[in-house]
């Protein structure tokens, strides 16, 4: 499945597609990004906490879910900027080459 692919049936369950506004619905989406990006890293703060930084395939499967989950809210938030999922990749690649042939890969980066 491609980038694009996955956004269009992730829209079949946003239900803030069409509006060209940015409301209070939307806003909780937005809001929602954060909020799923917390439940991932409280997943790996247990498994460091808990488990002494070992995690196996059970600990991998639900962080899988949790990044499904972000991806879903990115991709509702990159379908209002009228930007497809696949495009943003393409632009974070470039990116990412451009700082690495600069040699910026793993510096402040750009545009900060």
């Amino acid at each position: 499945m491609t980038f694009d692919e996955y956004q269009q049936k992730a829209l079949l369950t946003d239900g803030t597609v069409g509006s060209s506004t940015i409301s209070a619905k939307f806003i909780s989406i937005v809001l929602g990004l954060s909020g799923e990006a917390g439940e991932i890293v409280e997943k790996f703060k247990k498994i460091y906490r808990e488990k002494d930084g070992i995690w196996d395939n059970e600990d991998k499967k639900n962080i899988a879910k949790e990044l499904g989950d972000l991806l879903w809210y990115i991709s509702s938030v990159s379908n209002h900027t009228g930007i497809s999922l696949e495009e943003i990749a393409n632009i974070n690649l470039e990116k990412l080459k451009s700082r690495s042939e600069r040699g910026v890969l793993f510096g402040s980066g750009d545009n900060r």
